[in-house]
């Protein structure tokens, strides 16, 4: 099996402090890289749970660790995850780490469709055994409701034109396969193009849409909080802005106290924060750059939990 080459592998390490009889949870395996680092570090009595709701990434997951005593294989989504701790018993974490958007093998993979660099089906699920595909999603949403998710999750200034554009192609046929799509939106979209391919905000906003990323984070965020122990770190490497822009806002907000008592010389314990934040946002560096020019706009951000 090809060994997968995790994105800011040096520095989620070395933010997670990984302690030899320590408890820790990969909530995004993927493809293994982070649990495999993570598992190197521990000893014989720590733990490592993994969760991925990707089918495939759950039998990446028993292939490599299946019969390693330290590890707990969970299919599920990080959405889930405080419904998922209390069926597993999973408490008192030591670390806990999101590596947000897709993993490189189902990028790479063109019948899972969520790129227009090759021609597959418009599928773009997460978990590809449940739930709409974009092809179905885009053969029955209104107008103005391809819009909203154009320009709420893609930021995608020219929603309107391409929505309108989607819904003159579907009085034909069905939108069915990426490259129609891709080239639907090329046309759509007018001025000359740059290096991104004017399909790029448009297959994020769909994504996003479809695997409800931004709920299962705000969900996951707020379950991860609970889940760690005293001094146990929650490290989020985010993909674009939105993502980014929430992770720090949650770090900040439990990094403050709370409001009501701003100013009193003895804030009650309810009330003081509960993390802090550990370091800036860290990025790629050259080095990794050049070697996976993927990780280009991965982010990381650390907090720690203090109550």
């Amino acid at each position: 099996m090809e060994r997968h080459l995790p994105v800011l592998h040096k520095e989620v390490l070395e933010a997670l402090a990984v302690r030899p009889a320590g408890k820790y949870l990969d909530a995004t395996f993927g493809r293994g890289g982070h649990a495999r680092s993570i598992l190197q570090a521990l000893g014989t009595e720590g733990r490592l749970i993994v969760l991925d709701r990707d089918p495939q990434a759950i039998e990446v997951a028993r292939q490599l660790f299946g019969e390693d005593q330290r590890v707990s294989i969970i299919r599920g989504s990080f959405e889930m995850l405080a419904q998922i701790a209390r069926d597993h018993d999973i408490q008192a974490l030591d670390g806990l780490l999101f590596d947000l958007g897709m993993s490189s093998p189902q990028l790479d993979s063109p019948e899972r469709g969520f790129s227009f660099q090759a021609d597959g089906p418009l599928d773009m699920r997460m978990d590809n055994e449940q739930g709409m595909t974009a092809a179905q999603w885009l053969s029955q949403a209104t107008e103005k409701e391809i819009t909203q998710v154009l320009w709420r999750y893609g930021e995608e200034k020219h929603a309107r034109r391409i929505a309108a554009a989607i819904l003159r192609w579907r009085e034909e046929k069905p939108l069915a396969r990426t490259s129609e799509l891709a080239a639907l939106v090329a046309s759509a979209v007018p001025g000359r193009h740059g290096r991104k391919h004017p399909a790029t905000k448009t297959f994020q906003a769909i994504r996003i849409h479809l695997n409800r990323e931004m709920q299962s984070l705000e969900s996951g965020l707020d379950a991860a909080l609970e889940l760690l122990a005293p001094g146990g770190r929650l490290c989020v490497i985010s993909f674009h802005s939105l993502e980014d822009r929430m992770v720090k806002r949650f770090i900040r907000s439990h990094s403050l106290a709370d409001p009501v008592y701003a100013g009193l010389p003895n804030i009650p314990v309810h009330a003081r924060p509960r993390m802090r934040a550990i370091g800036k946002s860290v990025s790629a560096g050259q080095a990794e750059l050049d070697a996976n020019p993927r990780s280009r706009s991965a982010t990381l951000r650390v907090g720690e939990k203090i109550r």
